[in-house]
């Protein structure tokens, strides 16, 4: 009994310091060092299917005080972008509020439909600006009621829109939901996530995680990944199961496979470990995943519900 309790103190303890670190967007513990969006010339087999990404931010009902969406590097040039042939790129992003998430056409993988429907609260277009790179560009102060409320997803929910406008370059950069415009400090209790998750693996023997929540009512889910480059192999990590080796994609196609969830893994985060092989030093991919209905499903920077865990050695990417 003495053991149960000290066991659950510890993982209490660490999930609260997990949750402190985690408002970034790619998250620390993920291990992944970017967001990328190409310019909507780039070939398919650079590593982004629709030159888009879409964010979504939950700040509680309760929270007063406005905020801030921060944005690393949101120039396309310098010292961390991926420069085709001259940079020609011009990369917009977009905040949306009330009004963004109600005709459920953000919940999908591609850019259709009324993906940008709602309050627009700012926009701007970023090109191959000195002044931006490697430097927090803030967007606000933002009044959080000027979201929309929608508790099952955390209280008042906001859409980021990043489109790649012009060019064939790759935009890479970071996002952190932050109660300061000059440094990076969590909404607390804030939460963001994505149901197609755009991203940079750079590092030789890296292994990065992503968190997708498996609801109550999930019985099977279907992942899919683009232009993994066979420069990596994949596992799903669940409750009941150590370890399943899932398929991987090679050059610029996609690749699936499907996957039967049990009722432990119920209401709790698969651990989904990209684990890189390859001597690619830099590999743009994209992950979704989808359950027995068809649903997309949520990537969450902070994982919601309990998260299956295995040791494995873990070489964290430079940031």
């Amino acid at each position: 009994m003495q053991k149960n309790t000290i066991f659950i103190f510890v993982i209490v303890i660490l999930f609260s310091n997990y949750k402190v670190k985690a408002q970034g967007v790619p998250a620390k513990n993920e291990n992944i060092p970017f967001l990328v969006t190409f310019g909507n010339k780039a070939s398919l087999k650079y590593g982004d299917d629709d030159f888009n990404q879409m964010v979504f931010f939950s700040v509680p009902k309760d929270q007063k005080a406005p905020f801030y969406i921060r944005i690393f590097d949101p120039n396309t040039g310098g010292k961390h972008d991926e420069n085709r042939q001259g940079y020609n790129t011009k990369t917009k992003f977009s905040l949306y509020g009330a009004g963004s998430f109600s005709t459920k056409d953000e919940e999908n993988k591609d850019p259709v439909g009324n993906y940008k429907k709602g309050n627009l609260i700012s926009t701007k277009t970023f090109g191959a600006e000195a002044v931006f790179d490697d430097k927090w560009y803030s967007i606000g102060p933002i009044n959080p009621l000027e979201g929309e409320l929608l508790p099952d997803l955390g209280g008042y929910v906001f859409k980021l829109v990043v489109n790649g406008e012009t060019g064939d370059d790759g935009n890479l950069y970071r996002l952190f939901m932050s109660v300061s415009n000059t440094e990076n400090k969590p909404v607390e209790g804030g939460n963001a996530f994505m149901y197609e998750y755009s991203f940079r693996l750079n590092a030789q023997k890296q292994i990065a995680h992503i968190y997708p929540y498996v609801d109550e009512y999930t019985i099977s889910v279907k992942q899919y990944n683009f232009d993994f480059d066979a420069d990596a192999y994949i596992k799903l990590i669940s409750m009941s199961s150590p370890g399943l080796k899932v398929n991987a994609s090679k050059d610029g196609v996609w690749a699936n496979s499907l996957h039967v969830m049990k009722e432990k893994d119920k209401k709790t985060c698969l651990d989904i470990q990209i684990v890189k092989t390859g001597s690619k030093s830099n590999n743009n991919v994209v992950f979704y995943i989808t359950n027995q209905r068809g649903k997309f499903m949520q990537f969450h920077s902070i994982p919601i519900g309990a998260i299956p865990k295995k040791k494995i050695g873990i070489k964290p990417v430079k940031r």
